[in-house]
């Protein structure tokens, strides 16, 4: 059991923070979609293979099916690689942790990744947590309202002992 550090939950992302990162990660997935559509279109007519014609025209089960491996996929590279951040949360200066303050272990955000499949999982962050900060016991967190409130701490934790030089 991870130990809950009471600066996480004091610094978490607003709401309106947590909305505009799902816009802009929406964005850069229709983004996303659009170029390996357009790619798709590009291979199925220099090679013929049925596979990138079936990618554009494979009917709604095959979209809904692409549209999940691919927002998985999205999502896990950029938390893996970023730091627990994803395109919006690094314009909006958020970046998901573990709720014990250390960074999102690869598992916690393969976590985070999968539970955005859940139905109405990008509604959930309007509550207290969203799902899929609760199920991976992750939150997102301010950064620099994160990062003054534990300079702060550390201050004053460092009062009273011997500075050396």
């Amino acid at each position: 059991m991870r130990k809950h550090l009471k600066i996480i939950e004091m610094n978490r992302a607003t709401g309106g923070q947590r909305f505009a990162n799902y816009l802009i990660d929406l964005l850069a997935l229709f983004a996303l979609n659009f170029v390996i559509s357009l790619a798709s279109m590009f291979l199925y007519e220099m090679t013929s293979a049925y596979f990138f014609y079936f990618y554009n025209n494979g009917g709604m089960v095959w979209e809904f099916l692409s549209g999940y491996v691919i927002s998985t996929v999205y999502y896990f590279m950029w938390e893996y690689f970023s730091n627990g951040r994803t395109l919006g949360k690094i314009v909006t200066g958020t970046r998901a942790v573990s709720i014990d303050g250390e960074d999102a272990s690869t598992t916690q955000i393969w976590y985070r990744s999968l539970c955005r499949l859940i139905p109405f999982n990008a509604f959930s962050f309007l509550g207290e947590n969203g799902w899929h900060d609760t199920l991976s016991q992750t939150r997102v967190i301010d950064i620099k309202k994160y990062l003054a409130d534990r300079q702060i701490k550390e201050e004053i934790e460092a009062i009273g002992t011997k500075e050396i030089a």
